[in-house]
């Protein structure tokens, strides 16, 4: 699609679109790439270590996970506004809870407030309601939602260094909870209005289809909607897994340990986050590519080789030190994770329609979040043992190569 055709889009669902890229922006302050920022903050403060801090991080995201299965589905029952806004309201008290988190044990659960409502909810509503909303033009809606997760990236990170240098790493997430409390949920309020109208030529539209049906019950159905429970007898899913949490399960491995990477490398603090631009600009441009061509030629067509960029760019880390191999090193990964996230969104719609799409993606996004729970724990542990972060990073690419091969044997059983 052309970029004049990018912007017809965008005009026409201008208040829309906005409201995915909000809630995707809005996400950042529960992502890996913001919180990792402050580890080195908050292991000097209580004393932790690299596997210790990770272990936290990792117990917080894994009830996280298993929270999201029962509050990812509640975007099928609830108004959308109201969930929405309840997401919001909790996003402000889990950043003003880690602002004031005591000790080292209640890390534990400030975590667990910052994933759930972050990396997991308000992520979960910008993207579930882009792909719900649009049929023909799905891969644009994601893809431009999407771009809230590339402005964070490439804006919040070098602002939390600046921040936890000029006020502390409290004040800062202090100061992350004030801006969501006066701008998120004003925003968000405003960016709803009318969305009853939208939901309901929704329904009708389900309903002219005769989209809803259970999989295999005959009711006529462009793509027939499965239960949560039929995708978990469904054979191709697990073989698909392990390349879709490949991403999460790397990329939060490395951005929570990017500052120790980086001084293993030689490089500074203020370069590693200062060019994360450079990840956000390959997932921007690989989001907007792949959109239009998941509205041309579908999902299952784009998806593979999607690891390839993620795995050119460990290698690049396991054969070079200078430091400007960063930007290179970023630019694939974000090359991957722009792919990543507007094709996979789209995949599980294709599949598995769109009836049960919140209950699917819930399910799909605990498996997410669990996955980046076990990488920067994974990857304390070989730090701490002594193990390179070029080794480190072999392994990884390593893990992109199998998971390659089962993701084409998947994608030929289903086409």
């Amino acid at each position: 699609m052309s970029t004049l055709g990018y912007l017809h889009f965008a005009r026409a669902n201008a208040r829309f679109l906005g409201f995915g890229f909000t809630m995707t922006f809005a996400s950042s302050v529960g992502q890996t790439f913001f919180i990792g920022v402050f580890g080195p903050a908050v292991r000097a403060d209580f004393g932790l270590s690299h596997t210790s801090w990770g272990a936290i991080y990792m117990a917080g995201t894994l009830l996280s996970a298993t929270a999201l299965t029962w509050t990812g589905p509640w975007i099928d029952r609830m108004p959308l506004r109201r969930y929405a806004i309840l997401v919001c309201l909790a996003l402000v008290m889990a950043a003003a809870f880690m602002s004031q988190v005591p000790s080292a044990a209640w890390l534990v659960l400030a975590i667990f407030l910052l994933r759930q409502t972050g990396q997991g909810l308000a992520s979960h509503v910008g993207t579930t309601s882009m792909v719900r909303y649009f049929d023909a033009d799905r891969g644009k809606a994601v893809a431009l939602a999407a771009l809230g997760y590339a402005t964070g990236e490439s804006l919040l990170p070098v602002a939390a260094v600046l921040g936890i240098a000029a006020i502390g790493w409290r004040a800062s997430f202090g100061t992350a909870a004030a801006i969501l409390a006066l701008c998120l949920l004003p925003a968000v309020w405003w960016l709803l209005r009318h969305h009853d109208v939208r939901h309901r030529d929704h329904l009708d539209c389900l309903e002219r289809q005769g989209i809803g049906g259970d999989a295999g019950s005959g009711r006529p159905a462009t793509v027939p909607s499965w239960s949560r429970a039929q995708v978990l007898r469904h054979g191709s899913f697990y073989l698909l897994l392990p390349a879709a949490l490949a991403p999460p399960f790397i990329s939060t491995a490395l951005f929570f340990h990017h500052l120790e990477m980086a001084a293993m490398k030689g490089w500074s603090a203020a370069w590693i986050t200062s060019n994360y631009w450079v990840f956000a600009l390959g997932a921007v441009l690989a989001s907007l590519v792949a959109g239009p061509l998941i509205d041309r030629i579908t999902a299952t067509r784009v998806l593979p080789g999607f690891l390839a960029p993620m795995a050119l760019g460990l290698l690049a880390v396991w054969s070079f030190d200078q430091a400007i191999w960063a930007m290179p090193y970023l630019f694939l990964l974000g090359l991957t994770s722009g792919i990543a996230f507007t094709t996979l969104t789209a995949l599980w719609a294709e599949i598995y329609g769109v009836r049960h799409f919140g209950a699917i993606r819930s399910l799909v996004m605990s498996l997410t979040v669990l996955s980046s729970a076990l990488g920067p724990v994974v990857m304390g542990g070989l730090l701490d043992a002594n193990v390179s972060v070029e080794a480190i990073c072999g392994l990884f690419a390593l893990y992109c190569v199998g998971a390659t091969g089962l993701l084409t044997l998947g994608l030929r059983r289903l086409m």
